[in-house]
């Protein structure tokens, strides 16, 4: 079977021996692919509060299925892999400013975020939004908790279309921690979240005395994000080979059980779109 690391025996290592000797005989000049070669570093954007996608672990270390998917593209490419921290607030400056290369920080990918950054396709996941709930709180459709307050991070792209259609007020907040904390005081009525992300925590203990009672809203994919630059450029092409060959060949659904994640609907219909037909 083709693996990620063989991609580039085909078009993907004809772009990067051709970026990888112009890092060592030519000025790279826009080249992203090329300077990411000569410097021996891939860097990649990504959450380290967002389990069990992005965070760190007890020793500081970025871990979860957005940090192996990252560590494979970057081993792939003979390049070390380095995480940089980003929020949801920040992730997008963070790319176009150029303090990173790639983006994997559980973007969804919008037609307002595109005028910012260039997507990746095919894209590597999916998630809707709903809210987390105590189980003390009976609603069963959105109209139940319409003009209550809601916690959730700053800048996901969820939060305006919550509110504009659902008459929901929204507190935001940086970080996943202070959502969850500003709840726990009584400062909203539940988490307005991913469904990802809240199947995740109804898993744990902790979170037995809560449910996830509304319909999921607006199913949307996850993208990699390269600068608008890159998209049609050779890093952007073997970002996109890379994600396809990912789905293709199985890798995005083991490393979603090896982090623990549900199967999702999403990567078995890519896989099956896009798995070798002759195996």
């Amino acid at each position: 079977m083709v693996t990620l690391k063989s991609l580039m025996a085909g078009i993907g290592l004809a772009l990067v021996a051709a970026a990888g000797a112009n890092a060592q005989t030519l000025d790279c000049g826009t080249d992203t692919l090329c300077k990411i070669k000569a410097a021996g570093v891939l860097k990649i954007g990504t959450k380290d509060d967002y389990v069990p996608w992005s965070y760190r672990a007890s020793d500081g270390s970025f871990k979860g299925m957005e940090v192996d998917i990252g560590t494979k593209i970057a081993e792939a490419l003979g390049v070390k892999p380095e995480f940089v921290k980003v929020t949801s607030a920040n992730r997008f400056e963070f790319l176009a400013q150029g303090q990173i290369d790639l983006m994997i920080a559980s973007a969804s990918d919008t037609a307002e975020r595109r005028k910012v950054v260039a997507f990746v396709h095919p894209n590597y996941y999916s998630s809707g939004y709903t809210v987390l709930l105590p189980k003390a709180v009976k609603a069963t459709q959105w109209k139940d908790i319409s003009g209550q307050t809601l916690c959730a991070v700053q800048g996901a792209w969820y939060n305006k279309p919550a509110q504009e259609k659902f008459g929901v007020t929204v507190l935001a907040f940086a970080g996943t921690a202070e959502t969850e904390a500003a709840m726990t005081q009584g400062r909203c009525i539940g988490l307005l979240e991913d469904d990802n992300q809240i199947n995740v925590r109804l898993n744990n203990p902790k979170w037995a005395d809560y449910h996830m009672p509304l319909p999921i809203e607006a199913d949307t994919p996850w993208g990699m994000a390269v600068r608008q630059s890159d998209q049609l450029a050779p890093f952007g092409i073997y970002i996109a080979g890379s994600i396809a060959q990912m789905h293709r060949d199985g890798t995005l659904l083991k490393l979603e059980g090896d982090n623990g994640i549900a199967k999702s609907a999403y990567l078995v219909r890519m896989h099956e779109s896009l798995k070798d037909h002759i195996d």
